[in-house]
């Protein structure tokens, strides 16, 4: 496996990670054979954002943030100490889903995606508008999220997941 600068500069796990995600999936289920329904991995997106910069952003440019949060989402950071560990991992989780999608970069608007707490339950998703078109187009019906900061940084995980994949059975199975 060729390590990338931008994979090593961000800790060098996260193509790791997906790679032997992809490779655990794909397992006997190569081309050929009879389809066999199943669950599946859609995809996997991981994320990080710099608090600092992040920071210094949402301060130049005060009313970014309601045009990337919901309304929920900025209440729930504002009651925060601090809002912005907060904002910038629901930031990382909005970009980790375009890539658990398979999707560029700003293919749906960043409210379509929306990180919601209730309580102290973990974290869910729920997408809107075109996020949610793409997400049904893609099978995916279930999300699996981490999120953390730490002083320095915010991570996003996020794992999309079909309930009935169709997949190729690896012939002899």
């Amino acid at each position: 496996m060729t390590r990338h600068p931008a994979d090593v500069a961000a800790g060098g796990a996260a193509r790791e990670l997906e790679d032997r995600l992809v490779a655990a999936w794909s397992a006997g289920h190569g081309s050929g054979g009879e389809p066999v329904a199943g669950p599946g991995v859609v995809g996997l997106g991981i994320d990080a954002v710099d608090l600092d910069r992040f920071r210094t952003v949402l301060g130049r440019r005060p009313r970014l943030a309601q045009r990337m949060f919901t309304e929920d989402e900025l209440a729930y950071a504002g009651g925060a100490p601090d809002p912005v560990p907060r904002l910038a991992t629901r930031f990382a989780t909005k970009e980790a889903v375009m890539k658990a999608l398979g999707v560029g970069l700003w293919s749906f608007g960043l409210r379509d995606v929306e990180v919601v707490r209730r309580d102290l339950d973990a974290p869910t998703l729920v997408l809107h508008g075109p996020a949610a078109d793409l997400a049904a187009a893609a099978g995916a019906t279930r999300w699996h999220l981490s999120l953390t900061h730490t002083d320095t940084v915010a991570l996003a995980a996020v794992v999309a997941e079909r309930d009935d994949a169709v997949v190729a059975d690896g012939g002899g199975r």
